[in-house]
């Protein structure tokens, strides 16, 4: 079926209440179930395979041609017909779940798998490019698709350093020339996306260190080395050091997890084991924290007498959303849902490996909100009672659709 650009409105005065691909009740109610039965059956990266069968089903009942990823969990699937003079624009979403008990009560949606819970919203992100897609499918079908369009069902987004980097190695950037996607947001009413041009995220790296000394007596510390007391010194002391090596605007913090030595209250131990996490707000202080992060373990660790060995895990650089992408999501959410419906976002300490992507094509994340409107609650991610309003599954779709029909002007 031919194509007309032209049958697409352009968002000029009251074009944009014309613009298709609003979502019919039957397909929010079947979302609505999708997204619970994701819940019900969380996956650990890498591990998706019901998730990855779920999501296959789907897309071939709808006509499409869904390959799985090179990494064996995860899809890439194609809308509409490519064009070779306009690269295609990608919608990402993360489908992994964590380590992490669902402690939700109330609902008969909870977990079925112990320690496992979609704590993020990654179930939200699954389901919502999951319902665009079957909107565009249906769209391409009347014609009224201007540009191709790719789903990515990207795996262990949760696993540093993320599961962007095997999708890409998979292929799935190939005649890619925009991408987008979205981050649930407690904070931020259902109904509502939050925006931000430039750094979204921060870098998140995974710090791991082992201190050993010969140990000895409580009695006796000035005989041998301290392993307790330098391990304290290390936790309290790197981050103040690093704050004096950093311009404060870079944001570089140091935070720590876990911390473990010794067995009885009398013995100065032998080892020690300390690990955390590296947070920065800026892309070049990113790129010289693992020698800053080195060189002030040592220092402390060398006066303290204690041996060090630090493994520094590389995680995700920021997200920085690309400033006409990222006008692309605000144009297609105030075309569904008025411009009073987006607030500005300010910058997470969260890490994300979305950032990945946008190392090789342009492209921008937005914020979906997921909170009840006036309820005021204050839920985190990452916590085992994590739960969203579905209504904001409709608006992720939404917002999507509409960036897909827009796109194709902003060649």
């Amino acid at each position: 079926m031919s194509r007309d650009p032209d049958a697409v409105p352009d968002l000029a005065g009251d074009a944009g209440a014309l613009l298709p691909g609003t979502l019919p009740d039957a397909l929010r109610a079947e979302l609505i179930a999708f997204r619970r039965d994701l819940h019900m059956h969380p996956e650990l990266g890498n591990q998706e395979f019901r998730t990855t069968a779920a999501l296959m089903t789907r897309l071939e009942a709808a006509g499409l041609r869904p390959r799985v990823l090179a990494t064996g969990t995860g899809l890439m699937c194609d809308i509409g017909t490519p064009d070779a003079a306009r690269p295609m624009l990608a919608i990402r979403a993360d489908i992994d779940a964590l380590p992490i008990p669902d402690t939700k009560t109330g609902v008969p949606y909870r977990s079925t798998v112990p320690d496992r819970a979609h704590a993020c919203g990654h179930d939200v992100h699954t389901t919502t490019v999951l319902g665009a897609g079957l909107v565009l499918a249906e769209l391409d079908r009347q014609g009224l698709l201007p540009g191709a369009v790719r789903l990515i069902f990207q795996p262990a987004e949760e696993v540093l350093p993320g599961g962007a980097a095997d999708a890409i190695e998979s292929g799935v950037l190939d005649g890619v020339g925009r991408i987008i996607a979205v981050h649930c947001d407690p904070r931020v009413d259902a109904g509502r996306i939050g925006l931000r041009i430039g750094a979204i995220t921060s870098a998140c790296d995974r710090l791991e260190v082992t201190l050993d000394g010969p140990g000895g007596h409580t009695a006796r510390p000035h005989l041998t080395t301290d392993l307790v007391t330098a391990a304290a010194k290390i936790v309290t002391e790197v981050p103040a050091v690093l704050s004096r090596r950093v311009d404060a605007r870079a944001g570089l913090a140091v935070t720590w997890g876990r911390i473990e030595s010794g067995h009885a209250c009398n013995v100065i131990p032998q080892h020690a084991e300390l690990s955390g996490t590296v947070r920065c707000l800026d892309l070049h202080a990113w790129r010289e924290a693992p020698d800053l992060v080195h060189a002030a373990i040592d220092e402390v660790a060398t006066l303290h007498r204690a041996k060090s060995q630090i493994n520094y895990v590389r995680g995700v650089p920021p997200v920085v959303n690309d400033p006409a992408v990222t006008e692309l999501l605000r144009d297609a959410h105030a075309a569904r849902r008025g411009p009073d419906a987006i607030e500005d976002t300010e910058q997470s300490l969260g890490g994300e490996d979305f950032s990945w992507y946008l190392e090789h094509v342009p492209g921008a994340m937005a914020r979906l909100g997921v909170r009840p409107p006036g309820s005021g609650a204050r839920l985190d991610l990452h916590r085992g009672d994590f739960d969203v309003d579905e209504d904001a599954i409709a608006v992720g779709v939404e917002l999507f659709t509409a960036a897909a029909l827009l796109d194709v002007h902003r060649s």
